[in-house]
């Protein structure tokens, strides 16, 4: 079984460098879905079939953490697994993402992390063909 992803951040280039990992990790992917922030974020979930998505943090318009509030309050959207990934480094701010319902991961970051991260998130890619 593949995933599909959704990838938030207001780098393009960001973006690129993230669907390049994730293609990395070996993990079964799916369908990538990109968008420049939260605003497109939610409109993208409610455009696909998405797995997991992943956030940056700090984005114009609508943030990472605006966009997960308002997943959280779509019946749709609220069981969507979360991965922030950011380079933000204040605990506080880590622990209100994880108090959320999302995970870390801080860049930048290795192959092997993110999909041990998104196997530990998701239960898929292990021994899935």
């Amino acid at each position: 079984m593949s995933i599909n992803i959704l990838i938030v951040d207001d780098s393009a280039v960001m973006r690129e460098m993230i669907i390049k990992i994730m293609r990395m990790s070996g993990l079964p992917l799916g369908d990538m879905f990109e968008a420049a922030n939260g605003q497109e974020g939610l409109q993208a979930l409610d455009k696909h079939w998405i797995d997991l998505a992943v956030l940056d943090i700090n984005m114009p318009v609508m943030t990472g953490e605006e966009m997960i509030n308002c997943m959280h309050e779509n019946p749709a959207t609220k069981d969507i697994p979360v991965l922030v990934v950011s380079t933000e480094g204040s605990e506080t701010r880590i622990e209100k993402f994880r108090s959320l319902g999302a995970r870390f991961i801080q860049k930048p970051f290795s192959p092997e992390t993110i999909r041990d991260t998104v196997k530990d998130m998701t239960g898929i890619g292990d021994n899935d063909e």
